[in-house]
């Protein structure tokens, strides 16, 4: 997701919390909100695997290879650009999708999602 992406979703989450916008569809807030559940997930996994990127080595004890490592390590972490901040602006993107999601589901329905998830969960297994 770009700079762009992360400022609009966290824009339209503060009009969600003044109550100047909701999704006006309680079956698609309540699928986009497990949606980002998922995906939330998901990065987070991704940012575990970003660790093994922070341990380079291998280059050799020359200098073109300290500069090589140094650039792999940016790569992987500190810089704005590293695989490890973009995955934490990616999570931060969608918690703002999600509480959008939730704000409308909570506004149509007047329950919150996390409650619906519950109820639901509980009415699909057989018993």
């Amino acid at each position: 997701m770009s700079e762009n992406n992360a400022d609009l979703w966290s824009g339209l989450a503060g009009r969600a919390r003044a109550g100047e916008l909701y999704l006006d569809d309680e079956s698609a807030a309540y699928h986009c909100a497990k949606a980002c559940d998922q995906r939330i997930a998901d990065l987070q996994g991704m940012r575990r695997f970003t660790a093994v990127a922070q341990s380079v080595s291998g280059f050799g004890d020359f200098a073109m290879a300290e500069q090589l490592v140094g650039k792999f390590l940016k790569q992987a972490t500190a810089d704005p650009n590293s695989i490890d901040q973009i995955i934490l602006e990616h999570i931060e993107t969608v918690k703002n999708m999600r509480e959008v999601m939730a704000i409308s589901f909570k506004r149509i329905t007047g329950q919150d999602i996390e409650n619906a998830t519950k109820f639901a969960n509980a009415t699909e297994q057989p018993g």
